[in-house]
C-alpha cells in the first residue's frame, strides 16, 4: 500500500520519494503569500548519495510518504565492509556504508543501541539517542579563577567530535552530548 501525504503534511525527518529517488526531508516551511496559492518550502536530502536540494510543493499536491521498516539495532565495530550492526530481535549481522551514516558517526561507540531504517530491505539511515555520554580524551586544564558561567573550551571526545565545554571539565571525565545539535549539555557523575 502507498501512503501519499498533501503538500502542507509534510514534515522534517519523512522520508520521501520525488523523481524516482528517496529523500529525507530536512526542513519544511509552510508558507501562504498573500494572494497567492499556499506551498511548502523543503530542503531535501538524497538519500542515495547525500546531496541536497530546496523543493517547493504546492499545498494539496499528492507526495508518496517511503514505507520504512525499524529494527533496534546494536553497532558492533568497523572494517573494510563497513560499520556492521547487529539486529537485535534476531542477531542477524548488517553493514551500513559510512555516507549513510554521516553526522552519526560523532556519537557512535561499539555496543550502542540505536534504531535503523530499511527501505525495501537495504539499509536507509539510523535514528540514535537524544542523549549520549562520550569521555574527554583530550582538553585544555582549567584556568585558575574561572567561573563556571564564563567562557568555554574545546574539548575533544573519544569519537573525535570537537565541542565547547565549561572551563570547569577535564581529561577523562564522562560528558553529555546532544546528538541532534552536537552541543555539551552537561558534565556526568560517574
Amino acid at each position: 500500500m502507498v501512503a501519499f501525504v498533501s503538500g502542507n503534511g509534510i514534515r522534517p525527518g519523512y522520508v520521501i520519494k520525488y523523481n524516482n529517488q528517496l529523500y529525507r526531508v530536512m526542513t519544511a516551511e509552510h508558507r501562504t503569500p498573500g494572494n497567492k496559492r499556499a506551498f511548502c518550502q523543503a530542503k531535501l536530502r538524497n538519500l542515495t548519495d547525500g546531496t541536497q536540494t530546496e523543493v517547493k510543493f504546492r499545498a494539496d499536491e499528492g507526495i508518496e510518504r517511503a514505507e520504512l521498516e525499524q529494527a533496534e539495532m546494536e553497532y558492533l565495530y568497523e572494517d573494510p565492509m563497513g560499520y556492521c550492526f547487529m539486529n537485535l530481535a534476531t542477531y542477524e549481522q548488517v553493514f551500513v556504508e559510512e555516507k549513510l551514516l554521516k553526522d552519526a558517526l560523532k556519537f557512535l561507540l561499539p555496543n550502542a543501541k540505536v534504531q535503523l531504517e530499511f527501505h525495501e530491505g537495504k539499509p536507509i539511515g539510523i535514528s540514535l539517542q537524544e542523549t549520549v555520554d562520550l569521555r574527554v580524551e583530550d582538553t585544555e586544564p582549567p584556568m585558575k579563577g574561572a567561573t563556571a558561567s564564563g567562557s568555554g573550551k574545546p574539548a575533544k571526545l573519544e569519537t573525535g567530535h570537537v565541542v565547547t565545554v565549561p572551563q570547569f571539565v577535564q581529561i577523562g571525565e564522562l560528558v553529555r552530548v546532544s546528538t541532534t545539535s552536537g552541543d555539551y549539555l552537561e558534565r556526568v557523575k560517574e
